[in-house]
């Protein structure tokens, strides 16, 4: 094997195919199945409105931070947050966000691989 094909990093074929897959991860199975089973048994209109506001408000900027965290940074997320807090010189504490949003996925995907 040649030396360009060990460092070849794998693309998305397209942008269109990378947010859909994204959004279907950040959506979650809570979103799709549980969600709107318990806002239509309890007649929550005016709940479902308020909760598209808040994610609008907060989890698309929240999302797009995401992303440009990890095309910038091109590690995994402890080490992505490490680099860009030693070049913009803030502590290295910030590694431990980066440790937390692991965790987080690893123990939501241990309780979808139960349910």
């Amino acid at each position: 094997m040649s030396s360009d094909t060990l460092h070849q990093i794998e693309q998305w074929k397209g942008s269109y195919t990378f947010i859909l897959a994204a959004t279907g991860a950040a959506a979650g199975l809570g979103n799709i199945w549980k969600f709107p089973y318990l806002v239509g048994m309890h007649g929550g209109g005016a709940y479902i409105l308020t909760y598209l506001f808040f994610v609008l408000l907060i989890g698309v900027p929240l999302f797009m931070a995401e992303i440009m965290l990890g095309r910038s940074g091109r590690m995994s997320p402890s080490q992505s947050i490490r680099k860009l807090a030693k070049a913009n010189q803030f502590s290295q504490l910030w590694a431990g966000v980066g440790i937390l949003a692991t965790l987080a996925a690893f123990l939501i995907l241990s309780y979808y691989s139960v349910v």
